[in-house]
């Protein structure tokens, strides 16, 4: 038993079995799930999904140092690239995130640590009894976007966040009844 969004293709099932509301500390993994969600603001997951792969390939397997690195003709060169959504705000978005990551590196500090901080380090199981009824944002991903784009990152409205927190799993929004919980 899955949670029914999931079994709409291999690629969901293998996400949502592996990754989905799964507890990380993985930068890299950070800012692929970042980049991933702001990929997919005004479109379904899905598609995201089917073009990871061709993400992985044009973002340098989202190494932060290397994509904060890429200079106007990359960019150009991404916007050419089939793989992924040709948007060039999103792409943008992605270097820029890219580059403020670099520099909490820069400082010391750890992307995902900053992220958890605003749980305390832990899991929020919101002990879901119906996909009906989760939110497509909470105060939490409200307050960390707002954090965020203070920041100077792009692309983390608060619907997209409340996205990302489940895909890094600070947010456990597997059905109760789901055997990957």
């Amino acid at each position: 038993m899955r949670c029914e969004w999931a079994n709409s293709s291999p690629e969901m099932q293998a996400y949502h079995d592996n990754e989905w509301c799964k507890i990380s500390h993985d930068e890299k993994y950070f800012f692929e799930m970042l980049s991933l969600e702001l990929s997919q603001a005004g479109l379904s997951w899905s598609t995201i999904i089917k073009r990871r792969q061709g993400y992985n390939e044009a973002f340098a397997n989202f190494d932060i140092d290397t994509v904060a690195d890429f200079d106007d003709a990359k960019k150009a060169e991404l916007l050419q690239n089939e793989g992924i959504i040709r948007n060039k705000l999103k792409v943008n978005a992605i270097i820029n995130n890219a580059k403020l990551i670099q520099q909490m590196h820069e400082r010391g500090e750890k992307f995902s640590d900053y992220i958890w901080s605003f749980t305390d380090g832990k899991q929020i199981d919101h002990h879901v009894k119906s996909l009906d009824t989760l939110p497509a944002q909470d105060e939490l991903s409200q307050k960390i976007s707002k954090d965020l784009k203070k920041r100077g990152f792009k692309f983390v409205g608060p619907t997209i966040i409340y996205s990302y927190l489940q895909a890094v799993g600070v947010y456990n929004d597997h059905l109760d009844t789901c055997d990957f919980k």
